[in-house]
């Protein structure tokens, strides 16, 4: 009797335990929290797991979570990672911070889009267009417009040395190699092109006719044509034998020695459902669904749709620490 006792015990504190682990998820992210904030509440609501975040901060630029998950390596706190775009993952991969995890929410995601080992996911991506004013006569189609003629004095462009802009130019050290992309950028240089501060930003001076087109993230754009400015969308490079449109997805992951390993799978299910996408693509981020089919506006183009650059975002995340003193460089010259 007194073993039946016991194992009963024992039953009930292991449920316990395992009901407990179910009770909480604690998520780090740096996908901009009025966006990414209502899915996770959506996500607590739907399966009573609470959800602790910890949200980058505007000024700390996407590095702040990654860092500290750097810092935690040996005492994780966290079960999942919610990037905004790859590289960091990447990074935090090559640091042996994540353990991986494939989702059955994975399939039909394209494989450039998937690390190859399942260390991270990528899902609801912006992509990086031409925003042009609306008086523009001869509206660019391709990046390479920043070198033209045409523009010369007229084109601007986000500081290269920060976010999906230093991510762009790394993507393409690895698709043309260091010596185009050099000249690209000296030639970029040479035709006058601004620098600003963001693509907030530059967004902003194509929008009251300062300039007559950027390079910009497509949650810009979209902001700007929302907003009734006289502006118009370019997806460039889209013809035979150029690169393509340089796609930047969030990216979901889990952390290595997970403190909650079963809830953070929920989670990382739940952020890569076509559900989720859909939510995405119809929030003010405006993001575009990796998979195939999902509802989304009609001022958005989907994926499929999109001649897509083919990158190897290990690389690109590998370029992206090896170019910045050349950038600096090119930016005190």
């Amino acid at each position: 009797m007194k073993r039946v006792i016991l194992l009963c015990t024992v039953l009930m504190i292991t449920a316990c335990s395992s009901q407990k682990e179910q009770q909480s998820v604690t998520v780090y992210v740096s996908e901009d929290q009025v966006f990414s904030e209502p899915i996770l509440k959506d996500f607590e609501k739907e399966t009573g797991i609470k959800v602790n975040a910890l949200y980058d901060t505007e000024e700390s630029k996407s590095t702040g979570v990654m860092n500290r998950l750097i810092a935690e390596k040996n005492n994780p706190r966290a079960d999942v990672y919610w990037a905004n775009e790859p590289v960091r993952a990447e990074v935090l991969r090559q640091k042996g911070i994540l353990i991986p995890y494939l989702s059955p929410n994975a399939k039909g995601i394209p494989e450039v889009f998937i690390q190859k080992a399942h260390y991270w996911t990528g899902f609801s991506a912006r992509v990086r267009l031409l925003l042009v004013g609306e008086g523009v006569k001869h509206k660019p189609d391709s990046i390479l417009a920043y070198t033209a003629k045409a523009y010369k004095d007229r084109a601007v462009i986000a500081n290269p040395l920060f976010g999906t802009t230093t991510t762009h130019i790394a993507a393409l050290f690895t698709l043309w190699g260091d010596t185009k992309v050099k000249t690209f950028l000296e030639a970029l240089k040479q035709n006058g092109t601004a620098i600003s501060t963001s693509n907030g930003e530059s967004a902003d001076f194509v929008a009251k006719g300062r300039y007559a087109f950027a390079l910009v993230d497509s949650d810009d754009a979209v902001s700007r044509v929302h907003q009734k400015k006289p502006v118009s969308i370019v997806y460039p490079d889209q013809k035979k034998g150029e690169p393509g449109v340089f796609v930047v997805p969030n990216a979901v992951m889990m952390i290595k020695g997970a403190p909650n390993p079963k809830a953070a799978q929920k989670l990382i299910d739940y952020l890569l459902s076509r559900e989720t996408e859909q939510k995405l693509a119809f929030a003010d981020c405006a993001q575009i669904p990796l998979h195939s089919g999902v509802k989304m506006p009609q001022d958005i183009k989907p994926i499929d749709q999109i001649k897509v650059m083919q990158v190897d975002y290990e690389q690109v995340a590998q370029k992206l620490v090896e170019i910045q003193p050349y950038l600096k460089s090119w930016l005190e010259q």
